[in-house]
Protein backbone atom coordinates (compact mmCIF):
# COMPACT_ATOMS: atom_id res chain seq x y z
CA UNK A 1 0.00 0.00 0.00
CA UNK A 2 1.11 3.54 -0.47
CA UNK A 3 2.77 5.20 2.50
CA UNK A 4 0.70 6.93 5.14
CA UNK A 5 1.93 9.09 7.99
CA UNK A 6 0.74 9.51 11.55
CA UNK A 7 2.05 10.82 14.81
CA UNK A 8 2.94 7.49 16.41
CA UNK A 9 3.31 9.02 19.86
CA UNK A 10 -0.39 9.52 20.68
CA UNK A 11 -3.14 6.90 20.92
CA UNK A 12 -5.83 7.19 18.25
CA UNK A 13 -9.38 8.31 18.93
CA UNK A 14 -11.64 5.56 17.64
CA UNK A 15 -14.82 6.85 15.94
CA UNK A 16 -17.86 6.41 18.15
CA UNK A 17 -19.94 4.98 15.32
CA UNK A 18 -17.54 2.13 14.57
CA UNK A 19 -19.32 -1.21 14.14
CA UNK A 20 -18.34 -3.72 16.84
CA UNK A 21 -17.86 -6.62 14.39
CA UNK A 22 -14.89 -5.19 12.55
CA UNK A 23 -12.51 -2.31 12.01
CA UNK A 24 -13.60 1.27 12.34
CA UNK A 25 -13.86 3.70 9.45
CA UNK A 26 -10.33 4.64 8.41
CA UNK A 27 -9.17 8.18 9.10
CA UNK A 28 -8.35 10.27 6.06
CA UNK A 29 -4.65 9.73 5.34
CA UNK A 30 -2.40 12.39 3.83
CA UNK A 31 -1.08 12.27 0.27
CA UNK A 32 1.26 9.35 -0.39
CA UNK A 33 4.82 9.26 -1.50
CA UNK A 34 7.58 6.67 -1.73
CA UNK A 35 11.32 6.97 -1.81
CA UNK A 36 13.16 6.00 -4.95
CA UNK A 37 16.68 4.87 -5.46
CA UNK A 38 19.54 7.17 -4.54
CA UNK A 39 23.29 6.66 -4.18
CA UNK A 40 24.37 5.05 -0.95
CA UNK A 41 25.90 7.40 1.67
CA UNK A 42 29.58 6.55 1.84
CA UNK A 43 30.12 6.97 5.53
CA UNK A 44 27.51 4.58 6.85
CA UNK A 45 28.92 2.05 9.33
CA UNK A 46 29.13 -1.65 8.61
CA UNK A 47 25.91 -3.66 8.76
CA UNK A 48 24.84 -5.13 12.06
CA UNK A 49 23.97 -8.81 12.40
CA UNK A 50 20.59 -9.96 11.15
CA UNK A 51 18.15 -11.52 13.62
CA UNK A 52 18.58 -15.26 13.22
CA UNK A 53 15.84 -17.58 12.07
CA UNK A 54 14.50 -20.05 14.55
CA UNK A 55 11.81 -22.60 13.76
CA UNK A 56 8.55 -22.06 15.56
CA UNK A 57 7.95 -24.52 18.41
CA UNK A 58 5.32 -27.07 17.53
CA UNK A 59 1.99 -27.19 19.32
CA UNK A 60 2.66 -24.05 21.28
CA UNK A 61 -0.47 -23.19 23.28
CA UNK A 62 -2.17 -19.99 22.16
CA UNK A 63 -2.29 -17.19 24.71
CA UNK A 64 -5.75 -16.24 25.95
CA UNK A 65 -5.22 -12.63 24.98
CA UNK A 66 -2.58 -10.59 23.27
CA UNK A 67 -0.09 -9.50 25.92
CA UNK A 68 0.57 -5.89 26.65
CA UNK A 69 3.57 -4.89 24.54
CA UNK A 70 5.23 -3.38 27.57
CA UNK A 71 5.12 -6.76 29.27
CA UNK A 72 6.63 -8.68 26.38
CA UNK A 73 10.06 -10.19 27.07
CA UNK A 74 13.04 -8.74 25.33
CA UNK A 75 13.64 -10.59 22.06
CA UNK A 76 17.05 -12.15 21.87
CA UNK A 77 17.53 -11.62 18.19
CA UNK A 78 16.98 -7.89 17.99
CA UNK A 79 19.89 -6.42 20.01
CA UNK A 80 20.38 -2.69 20.08
CA UNK A 81 23.74 -1.57 18.81
CA UNK A 82 25.93 0.03 21.42
CA UNK A 83 28.94 2.29 21.21
CA UNK A 84 28.55 2.69 17.48
CA UNK A 85 30.77 5.30 15.82
CA UNK A 86 29.47 8.86 15.67
CA UNK A 87 28.03 9.82 12.28
CA UNK A 88 30.16 12.08 10.17
CA UNK A 89 29.06 15.53 9.15
CA UNK A 90 28.92 14.84 5.44
CA UNK A 91 27.23 12.31 3.23
CA UNK A 92 28.96 11.68 -0.06
CA UNK A 93 27.06 9.72 -2.72
CA UNK A 94 28.59 6.52 -3.97
CA UNK A 95 27.37 5.45 -7.39
CA UNK A 96 28.81 1.95 -7.54
CA UNK A 97 26.33 -0.90 -7.57
CA UNK A 98 27.06 -4.11 -5.67
CA UNK A 99 28.81 -6.57 -8.00
CA UNK A 100 26.49 -8.96 -9.80
CA UNK A 101 26.60 -12.53 -8.54
CA UNK A 102 26.75 -13.89 -12.08
CA UNK A 103 25.53 -13.32 -15.61
CA UNK A 104 21.97 -14.21 -14.62
CA UNK A 105 21.88 -11.42 -12.08
CA UNK A 106 23.18 -9.00 -14.69
CA UNK A 107 20.42 -10.13 -17.02
CA UNK A 108 17.62 -9.44 -14.59
CA UNK A 109 19.09 -6.04 -13.79
CA UNK A 110 19.34 -5.17 -17.48
CA UNK A 111 15.71 -6.14 -17.94
CA UNK A 112 14.57 -4.01 -15.02
CA UNK A 113 16.70 -1.08 -16.16
CA UNK A 114 15.29 -1.26 -19.66
CA UNK A 115 11.78 -1.22 -18.28
CA UNK A 116 12.54 1.79 -16.12
CA UNK A 117 13.91 3.70 -19.12
CA UNK A 118 10.88 2.91 -21.24
CA UNK A 119 8.49 4.06 -18.56
CA UNK A 120 10.48 6.94 -17.07
CA UNK A 121 7.95 9.59 -17.97
CA UNK A 122 5.09 7.70 -16.39
CA UNK A 123 7.10 6.75 -13.32
CA UNK A 124 7.70 10.43 -12.54
CA UNK A 125 4.03 10.90 -11.82
CA UNK A 126 3.16 7.59 -10.21
CA UNK A 127 6.16 5.89 -8.60
CA UNK A 128 5.46 7.69 -5.34
CA UNK A 129 2.32 5.59 -4.99
CA UNK A 130 3.74 2.15 -5.75
CA UNK A 131 3.07 -0.47 -3.14
CA UNK A 132 4.25 -3.69 -4.71
CA UNK A 133 4.87 -6.67 -2.57
CA UNK A 134 8.17 -8.39 -2.32
CA UNK A 135 7.11 -9.72 1.03
CA UNK A 136 6.35 -8.37 4.21
CA UNK A 137 5.76 -5.34 2.87
CA UNK A 138 6.27 -5.32 1.12
CA UNK A 139 7.31 -3.15 3.56
CA UNK A 140 5.38 -5.15 5.72
CA UNK A 141 4.69 -8.55 4.59
CA UNK A 142 3.83 -10.01 1.30
CA UNK A 143 0.86 -12.05 1.94
CA UNK A 144 0.20 -14.58 -0.75
CA UNK A 145 -2.72 -15.82 -2.76
CA UNK A 146 -2.40 -18.85 -5.00
CA UNK A 147 1.27 -19.07 -4.19
CA UNK A 148 2.04 -15.60 -5.43
CA UNK A 149 3.07 -12.62 -3.39
CA UNK A 150 0.30 -10.14 -2.72
CA UNK A 151 0.87 -6.68 -1.30
CA UNK A 152 0.36 -5.88 2.31
CA UNK A 153 -0.45 -2.40 3.42
CA UNK A 154 2.61 -0.43 4.34
CA UNK A 155 2.86 2.11 7.07
CA UNK A 156 4.40 5.50 6.51
CA UNK A 157 7.78 5.32 4.84
CA UNK A 158 8.88 8.88 4.23
CA UNK A 159 7.26 11.58 6.33
CA UNK A 160 5.67 14.59 4.62
CA UNK A 161 8.57 16.93 5.37
CA UNK A 162 10.78 14.77 3.09
CA UNK A 163 8.28 14.50 0.24
CA UNK A 164 8.25 16.65 -2.87
CA UNK A 165 5.28 16.35 -5.20
CA UNK A 166 6.01 15.08 -8.69
CA UNK A 167 9.55 13.93 -7.96
CA UNK A 168 9.87 10.40 -6.59
CA UNK A 169 13.60 10.88 -5.95
CA UNK A 170 13.08 13.96 -3.82
CA UNK A 171 12.35 12.15 -0.57
CA UNK A 172 15.69 10.36 -0.42
CA UNK A 173 17.57 13.38 -1.73
CA UNK A 174 15.98 15.58 0.90
CA UNK A 175 16.84 13.10 3.62
CA UNK A 176 20.43 12.81 2.48
CA UNK A 177 20.79 16.57 2.30
CA UNK A 178 19.27 16.94 5.75
CA UNK A 179 21.56 14.30 7.25
CA UNK A 180 24.64 16.06 5.86
CA UNK A 181 23.81 19.02 8.06
CA UNK A 182 22.07 17.18 10.91
CA UNK A 183 23.93 13.86 11.18
CA UNK A 184 22.66 13.23 14.72
CA UNK A 185 18.99 13.17 13.67
CA UNK A 186 18.09 9.60 14.57
CA UNK A 187 14.59 9.99 13.12
CA UNK A 188 16.07 11.02 9.78
CA UNK A 189 18.31 7.95 9.72
CA UNK A 190 15.36 5.68 10.59
CA UNK A 191 13.32 7.26 7.81
CA UNK A 192 16.16 6.84 5.34
CA UNK A 193 16.44 3.17 6.27
CA UNK A 194 12.74 2.66 5.61
CA UNK A 195 13.06 4.55 2.35
CA UNK A 196 15.72 2.08 1.21
CA UNK A 197 13.44 -0.85 2.13
CA UNK A 198 10.69 0.82 0.11
CA UNK A 199 13.06 1.27 -2.84
CA UNK A 200 14.05 -2.38 -2.73
CA UNK A 201 10.50 -3.58 -3.02
CA UNK A 202 9.09 -1.01 -5.44
CA UNK A 203 12.03 -1.51 -7.80
CA UNK A 204 12.48 -5.22 -7.19
CA UNK A 205 16.07 -4.50 -6.18
CA UNK A 206 17.20 -6.34 -3.01
CA UNK A 207 20.62 -4.64 -3.16
CA UNK A 208 19.05 -1.77 -1.21
CA UNK A 209 18.63 -3.91 1.90
CA UNK A 210 22.24 -3.59 3.12
CA UNK A 211 21.92 0.20 2.83
CA UNK A 212 18.71 0.11 4.84
CA UNK A 213 20.44 -1.99 7.48
CA UNK A 214 23.27 0.53 7.86
CA UNK A 215 20.91 3.50 8.09
CA UNK A 216 18.79 1.81 10.75
CA UNK A 217 21.89 0.82 12.69
CA UNK A 218 23.00 4.47 12.65
CA UNK A 219 19.62 5.57 14.01
CA UNK A 220 19.84 3.07 16.89
CA UNK A 221 23.41 4.10 17.63
CA UNK A 222 22.23 7.67 18.08
CA UNK A 223 19.07 6.82 20.03
CA UNK A 224 19.12 3.25 21.36
CA UNK A 225 15.64 1.78 21.50
CA UNK A 226 13.88 4.38 19.35
CA UNK A 227 10.71 2.80 18.04
CA UNK A 228 11.00 4.19 14.48
CA UNK A 229 14.27 2.36 13.86
CA UNK A 230 13.09 -0.80 15.62
CA UNK A 231 9.98 -0.86 13.43
CA UNK A 232 12.25 -0.23 10.46
CA UNK A 233 14.33 -3.26 11.40
CA UNK A 234 11.12 -5.29 11.60
CA UNK A 235 10.23 -4.13 8.08
CA UNK A 236 13.71 -5.02 6.83
CA UNK A 237 13.63 -8.47 8.44
CA UNK A 238 10.20 -9.13 6.97
CA UNK A 239 11.31 -8.00 3.53
CA UNK A 240 14.14 -10.53 3.77
CA UNK A 241 11.62 -13.21 4.84
CA UNK A 242 13.10 -13.40 8.35
CA UNK A 243 9.70 -13.41 10.03
CA UNK A 244 10.98 -14.59 13.40
CA UNK A 245 13.30 -11.59 13.48
CA UNK A 246 10.52 -9.31 12.23
CA UNK A 247 8.27 -10.40 15.10
CA UNK A 248 11.02 -9.83 17.65
CA UNK A 249 11.75 -6.34 16.35
CA UNK A 250 8.06 -5.41 16.14
CA UNK A 251 7.54 -6.53 19.74
CA UNK A 252 10.53 -4.48 20.85
CA UNK A 253 9.20 -1.41 19.01
CA UNK A 254 5.80 -1.87 20.66
CA UNK A 255 7.37 -1.92 24.11
CA UNK A 256 8.75 1.52 23.31
CA UNK A 257 5.56 2.78 21.62
CA UNK A 258 2.44 0.62 21.91
CA UNK A 259 0.65 2.83 19.34
CA UNK A 260 3.18 2.53 16.51
CA UNK A 261 1.02 1.79 13.48
CA UNK A 262 3.95 0.33 11.58
CA UNK A 263 4.96 -2.01 14.39
CA UNK A 264 1.38 -3.10 15.03
CA UNK A 265 0.97 -3.90 11.34
CA UNK A 266 4.28 -5.71 11.08
CA UNK A 267 3.43 -7.81 14.10
CA UNK A 268 0.30 -9.08 12.35
CA UNK A 269 2.29 -9.75 9.18
CA UNK A 270 4.98 -11.71 10.99
CA UNK A 271 2.46 -13.88 12.84
CA UNK A 272 0.61 -14.62 9.59
CA UNK A 273 3.83 -15.54 7.82
CA UNK A 274 4.83 -17.82 10.70
CA UNK A 275 1.49 -19.63 10.43
CA UNK A 276 0.33 -18.46 13.87
CA UNK A 277 -3.11 -17.48 12.63
CA UNK A 278 -5.03 -17.32 15.91
CA UNK A 279 -2.39 -15.01 17.37
CA UNK A 280 -2.49 -12.95 14.18
CA UNK A 281 -6.26 -12.54 14.55
CA UNK A 282 -5.83 -11.29 18.12
CA UNK A 283 -3.01 -8.99 17.01
CA UNK A 284 -5.31 -7.57 14.31
CA UNK A 285 -8.01 -6.89 16.90
CA UNK A 286 -5.49 -5.16 19.14
CA UNK A 287 -4.11 -3.08 16.28
CA UNK A 288 -7.63 -2.07 15.26
CA UNK A 289 -8.34 -0.91 18.81
CA UNK A 290 -5.14 1.12 19.00
CA UNK A 291 -4.59 2.46 15.49
CA UNK A 292 -7.60 1.94 13.20
CA UNK A 293 -6.73 2.81 9.62
CA UNK A 294 -6.11 1.38 6.18
CA UNK A 295 -2.86 -0.48 7.04
CA UNK A 296 -4.60 -2.30 9.91
CA UNK A 297 -7.92 -2.84 8.09
CA UNK A 298 -6.32 -4.60 5.13
CA UNK A 299 -4.47 -6.97 7.44
CA UNK A 300 -7.62 -7.58 9.46
CA UNK A 301 -9.35 -8.54 6.21
CA UNK A 302 -6.59 -10.90 5.12
CA UNK A 303 -6.57 -12.73 8.45
CA UNK A 304 -10.32 -13.28 8.01
CA UNK A 305 -9.81 -14.47 4.45
CA UNK A 306 -7.25 -17.04 5.62
CA UNK A 307 -9.94 -18.44 7.92
CA UNK A 308 -12.41 -18.73 5.04
CA UNK A 309 -14.41 -15.67 6.12
CA UNK A 310 -14.44 -14.07 2.67
CA UNK A 311 -17.67 -12.11 3.22
CA UNK A 312 -16.22 -10.48 6.32
CA UNK A 313 -12.95 -9.76 4.51
CA UNK A 314 -14.88 -8.11 1.68
CA UNK A 315 -16.97 -6.05 4.11
CA UNK A 316 -13.89 -4.72 5.88
CA UNK A 317 -12.12 -3.85 2.61
CA UNK A 318 -15.21 -2.11 1.24
CA UNK A 319 -15.43 -0.09 4.45
CA UNK A 320 -11.77 0.83 4.12
CA UNK A 321 -12.25 1.85 0.49
CA UNK A 322 -15.21 4.04 1.41
CA UNK A 323 -13.03 5.86 3.92
CA UNK A 324 -9.89 6.11 1.74
CA UNK A 325 -9.10 9.67 0.73
CA UNK A 326 -5.65 9.58 -0.84
CA UNK A 327 -4.96 8.19 -4.29
CA UNK A 328 -2.53 5.70 -2.82
CA UNK A 329 -5.02 4.28 -0.36
CA UNK A 330 -7.75 4.07 -3.01
CA UNK A 331 -5.39 2.26 -5.39
CA UNK A 332 -4.20 -0.14 -2.72
CA UNK A 333 -7.57 -1.06 -1.20
CA UNK A 334 -9.34 -1.33 -4.56
CA UNK A 335 -6.58 -3.70 -5.68
CA UNK A 336 -7.06 -5.83 -2.58
CA UNK A 337 -10.76 -6.05 -3.37
CA UNK A 338 -9.89 -6.99 -6.94
CA UNK A 339 -7.61 -9.78 -5.75
CA UNK A 340 -10.28 -11.09 -3.40
CA UNK A 341 -12.92 -11.03 -6.17
CA UNK A 342 -10.56 -12.79 -8.61
CA UNK A 343 -9.66 -15.49 -6.09
CA UNK A 344 -13.36 -16.26 -5.66
CA UNK A 345 -14.00 -16.47 -9.41
CA UNK A 346 -15.67 -13.07 -9.84
CA UNK A 347 -13.49 -11.95 -12.74
CA UNK A 348 -15.82 -9.18 -13.92
CA UNK A 349 -15.94 -7.76 -10.39
CA UNK A 350 -12.16 -8.00 -10.15
CA UNK A 351 -11.79 -6.00 -13.37
CA UNK A 352 -14.08 -3.29 -11.98
CA UNK A 353 -11.99 -2.95 -8.83
CA UNK A 354 -8.75 -2.90 -10.80
CA UNK A 355 -10.21 -0.17 -13.03
CA UNK A 356 -10.95 1.88 -9.92
CA UNK A 357 -7.43 1.35 -8.62
CA UNK A 358 -5.90 2.40 -11.93
CA UNK A 359 -8.17 5.45 -12.11
CA UNK A 360 -6.52 6.54 -8.86
CA UNK A 361 -3.03 5.65 -10.11
CA UNK A 362 -2.63 4.45 -13.68
CA UNK A 363 0.85 3.05 -12.96
CA UNK A 364 0.04 1.06 -9.84
CA UNK A 365 1.79 -2.23 -10.53
CA UNK A 366 -0.28 -4.61 -8.35
CA UNK A 367 -3.42 -3.39 -10.09
CA UNK A 368 -1.81 -3.83 -13.51
CA UNK A 369 -0.69 -7.34 -12.55
CA UNK A 370 -4.09 -8.24 -11.13
CA UNK A 371 -5.91 -6.86 -14.15
CA UNK A 372 -3.76 -9.01 -16.44
CA UNK A 373 -4.66 -12.12 -14.43
CA UNK A 374 -8.35 -11.24 -14.52
CA UNK A 375 -8.15 -10.62 -18.26
CA UNK A 376 -6.52 -14.01 -18.75
CA UNK A 377 -9.21 -15.68 -16.64
CA UNK A 378 -11.85 -13.91 -18.75
CA UNK A 379 -10.33 -15.28 -21.97
CA UNK A 380 -8.60 -12.10 -23.17
CA UNK A 381 -5.11 -13.60 -23.48
CA UNK A 382 -3.80 -10.86 -25.77
CA UNK A 383 -4.59 -8.09 -23.29
CA UNK A 384 -3.32 -10.23 -20.41
CA UNK A 385 0.05 -10.79 -22.08
CA UNK A 386 0.38 -7.13 -22.97
CA UNK A 387 -0.37 -6.11 -19.39
CA UNK A 388 1.92 -8.69 -17.80
CA UNK A 389 4.76 -7.70 -20.15
CA UNK A 390 4.35 -4.15 -18.86
CA UNK A 391 4.58 -5.37 -15.27
CA UNK A 392 7.61 -7.60 -15.87
CA UNK A 393 9.47 -4.84 -17.68
CA UNK A 394 9.31 -2.74 -14.54
CA UNK A 395 9.15 -5.34 -11.81
CA UNK A 396 10.75 -8.69 -12.76
CA UNK A 397 9.79 -10.76 -9.73
CA UNK A 398 8.99 -14.50 -9.66
CA UNK A 399 5.18 -14.23 -9.59
CA UNK A 400 4.77 -12.01 -12.67
CA UNK A 401 7.60 -13.81 -14.50
CA UNK A 402 5.98 -17.22 -14.02
CA UNK A 403 2.56 -15.87 -14.91
CA UNK A 404 3.86 -14.33 -18.14
CA UNK A 405 5.67 -17.54 -19.06
CA UNK A 406 2.51 -19.54 -18.54
CA UNK A 407 0.50 -17.07 -20.60
CA UNK A 408 2.96 -17.53 -23.46
CA UNK A 409 2.67 -21.31 -23.14
CA UNK A 410 -1.13 -21.13 -23.04
CA UNK A 411 -1.22 -18.95 -26.17
CA UNK A 412 1.03 -21.39 -28.03
CA UNK A 413 2.18 -19.27 -30.95
CA UNK A 414 5.44 -19.86 -32.77
CA UNK A 415 8.27 -18.80 -30.48
CA UNK A 416 6.07 -18.63 -27.37
CA UNK A 417 7.71 -21.66 -25.76
CA UNK A 418 11.12 -20.00 -26.03
CA UNK A 419 9.67 -16.79 -24.60
CA UNK A 420 8.25 -18.76 -21.69
CA UNK A 421 11.61 -20.40 -20.97
CA UNK A 422 13.23 -16.98 -20.92
CA UNK A 423 10.79 -15.83 -18.22
CA UNK A 424 11.42 -18.91 -16.09
CA UNK A 425 15.19 -18.42 -16.43
CA UNK A 426 14.83 -14.89 -15.08
CA UNK A 427 13.25 -16.30 -11.93
CA UNK A 428 16.60 -17.97 -11.22
CA UNK A 429 18.32 -14.63 -11.78
CA UNK A 430 16.05 -12.88 -9.32
CA UNK A 431 16.55 -15.62 -6.72
CA UNK A 432 20.33 -15.30 -7.05
CA UNK A 433 20.13 -11.52 -6.61
CA UNK A 434 17.79 -11.84 -3.63
CA UNK A 435 19.97 -14.38 -1.85
CA UNK A 436 23.06 -12.27 -2.44
CA UNK A 437 21.35 -9.52 -0.43
CA UNK A 438 20.14 -11.60 2.49
CA UNK A 439 16.64 -12.53 1.26
CA UNK A 440 15.32 -16.01 1.97
CA UNK A 441 13.88 -16.95 -1.43
CA UNK A 442 13.10 -20.62 -0.81
CA UNK A 443 9.33 -20.28 -1.21
CA UNK A 444 9.76 -18.49 -4.55
CA UNK A 445 12.24 -21.16 -5.64
CA UNK A 446 9.97 -24.03 -4.62
CA UNK A 447 6.91 -22.70 -6.38
CA UNK A 448 8.65 -21.80 -9.64
CA UNK A 449 10.94 -24.83 -9.84
CA UNK A 450 8.19 -27.34 -9.11
CA UNK A 451 6.36 -26.42 -12.31
CA UNK A 452 9.10 -24.98 -14.51
CA UNK A 453 12.50 -26.06 -13.25
CA UNK A 454 14.42 -28.63 -11.24
CA UNK A 455 12.05 -30.84 -9.24
CA UNK A 456 14.76 -31.82 -6.76
CA UNK A 457 15.70 -28.18 -6.20
CA UNK A 458 12.03 -27.42 -5.62
CA UNK A 459 11.82 -30.08 -2.92
CA UNK A 460 15.01 -28.90 -1.20
CA UNK A 461 13.71 -25.34 -1.13
CA UNK A 462 10.25 -26.35 0.07
CA UNK A 463 11.69 -28.45 2.90
CA UNK A 464 13.96 -25.58 3.95
CA UNK A 465 11.00 -23.19 4.03
CA UNK A 466 8.85 -25.66 5.97
CA UNK A 467 11.61 -25.99 8.58
CA UNK A 468 11.33 -22.25 9.19
CA UNK A 469 7.59 -21.71 9.18
CA UNK A 470 4.40 -23.72 8.97
CA UNK A 471 1.89 -21.72 6.93
CA UNK A 472 -0.79 -22.83 4.50
CA UNK A 473 1.41 -21.56 1.67
CA UNK A 474 4.51 -23.45 2.74
CA UNK A 475 2.39 -26.58 3.26
CA UNK A 476 1.02 -26.24 -0.27
CA UNK A 477 4.49 -25.63 -1.72
CA UNK A 478 5.92 -28.68 0.05
CA UNK A 479 2.99 -30.83 -1.02
CA UNK A 480 3.41 -29.84 -4.66
CA UNK A 481 7.19 -30.27 -4.59
CA UNK A 482 6.76 -33.77 -3.17
CA UNK A 483 4.18 -34.49 -5.89
CA UNK A 484 6.45 -33.51 -8.77
CA UNK A 485 9.08 -35.79 -7.24
CA UNK A 486 6.65 -38.72 -7.29
CA UNK A 487 6.11 -38.83 -3.52
CA UNK A 488 2.33 -38.43 -3.47
CA UNK A 489 1.58 -40.46 -0.33
CA UNK A 490 3.81 -38.10 1.66
CA UNK A 491 2.53 -35.08 -0.26
CA UNK A 492 -1.09 -35.73 0.68
CA UNK A 493 -0.50 -34.95 4.36
CA UNK A 494 0.78 -31.46 3.53
CA UNK A 495 -1.92 -30.85 0.91
CA UNK A 496 -4.52 -31.51 3.60
CA UNK A 497 -2.77 -29.07 5.94
CA UNK A 498 -2.81 -26.39 3.25
CA UNK A 499 -6.60 -26.61 3.00
CA UNK A 500 -7.34 -27.13 6.70
CA UNK A 501 -7.98 -23.51 7.79
CA UNK A 502 -10.92 -22.94 5.46
CA UNK A 503 -8.90 -20.66 3.18
CA UNK A 504 -10.66 -20.69 -0.20
CA UNK A 505 -7.81 -21.02 -2.67
CA UNK A 506 -8.33 -22.70 -6.04
CA UNK A 507 -4.62 -23.47 -6.56
CA UNK A 508 -4.48 -25.33 -3.24
CA UNK A 509 -7.56 -27.37 -4.19
CA UNK A 510 -6.06 -28.12 -7.60
CA UNK A 511 -2.80 -29.31 -6.06
CA UNK A 512 -4.64 -31.49 -3.56
CA UNK A 513 -6.82 -33.00 -6.29
CA UNK A 514 -3.87 -33.83 -8.53
CA UNK A 515 -2.00 -35.41 -5.61
CA UNK A 516 -5.07 -37.47 -4.69
CA UNK A 517 -5.44 -38.63 -8.28
CA UNK A 518 -1.86 -39.92 -8.30
CA UNK A 519 -2.31 -41.50 -4.88
CA UNK A 520 -5.29 -43.48 -6.17
CA UNK A 521 -7.93 -41.55 -4.23
CA UNK A 522 -10.06 -40.86 -7.28
CA UNK A 523 -13.26 -39.84 -5.52
CA UNK A 524 -11.44 -37.23 -3.43
CA UNK A 525 -9.54 -36.10 -6.52
CA UNK A 526 -12.78 -35.49 -8.43
CA UNK A 527 -14.16 -33.56 -5.48
CA UNK A 528 -11.19 -31.21 -5.11
CA UNK A 529 -10.47 -30.67 -8.80
CA UNK A 530 -14.15 -29.85 -9.32
CA UNK A 531 -14.07 -27.50 -6.33
CA UNK A 532 -11.00 -25.68 -7.68
CA UNK A 533 -12.66 -25.05 -11.04
CA UNK A 534 -15.96 -24.07 -9.45
CA UNK A 535 -14.25 -21.58 -7.14
CA UNK A 536 -12.03 -19.89 -9.74
CA UNK A 537 -12.06 -21.43 -13.22
CA UNK A 538 -9.24 -19.14 -14.33
CA UNK A 539 -6.91 -19.58 -11.36
CA UNK A 540 -3.90 -20.39 -13.58
CA UNK A 541 -3.30 -20.34 -17.35
CA UNK A 542 -1.84 -23.86 -17.28
CA UNK A 543 -3.14 -25.24 -13.99
CA UNK A 544 -6.81 -24.72 -14.85
CA UNK A 545 -6.29 -26.48 -18.18
CA UNK A 546 -4.54 -29.41 -16.46
CA UNK A 547 -7.33 -29.62 -13.86
CA UNK A 548 -9.99 -29.87 -16.56
CA UNK A 549 -8.05 -32.55 -18.42
CA UNK A 550 -7.49 -34.63 -15.27
CA UNK A 551 -11.09 -34.27 -14.15
CA UNK A 552 -12.27 -35.40 -17.60
CA UNK A 553 -9.97 -38.42 -17.41
CA UNK A 554 -11.23 -39.34 -13.94
CA UNK A 555 -14.86 -39.02 -14.99
CA UNK A 556 -14.25 -41.22 -18.03
CA UNK A 557 -12.69 -43.93 -15.87
CA UNK A 558 -15.66 -44.26 -13.50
Amino acid sequence: MAPRTHDDTEPPHRPAAAPPAGPAKPPAPPQDSAATREPEPKDMPEPMPEPKDAPEPKDTPEPKAMPDPKAMPDPKNAPEPKNAPEPKAALEPKDAEPPAADARVAAVRRLAAAGRRRHAARLTGCAALLAVALTAGAVAVGNTRDGRTAPAAASAVVSPQWQTAGDPDAGVRALQAHLRTQPRDFTGWATLGLAYVEQARTKGDPSRYPQAERALKRSLALAPGNDQALAGRAALAAARHDFTGALACADQALRENPYSERALSLRIDALVELGRYREAARAADTADARRPGVPVFTRYAYVRELRGETDEARRVLEQALAGASSRGDVAYVATQLGQLAWSQGDHAGALRFYARALAADDGYLPALEGRARAQAASGDTTAAIRGMEQVVARYPLPGPLVELGELYEARGRAGDRAKARAQYALVDAWVALARANGVDADLDTALAAADHGDARAALRAARAEWARRHTVHTADALAWALHVNGRDAEALRYARQATATGYRNAAFLYHRGMIEAKAGRTRDARTHLGAALALNPGFSPLGARAARAELKRLEASR
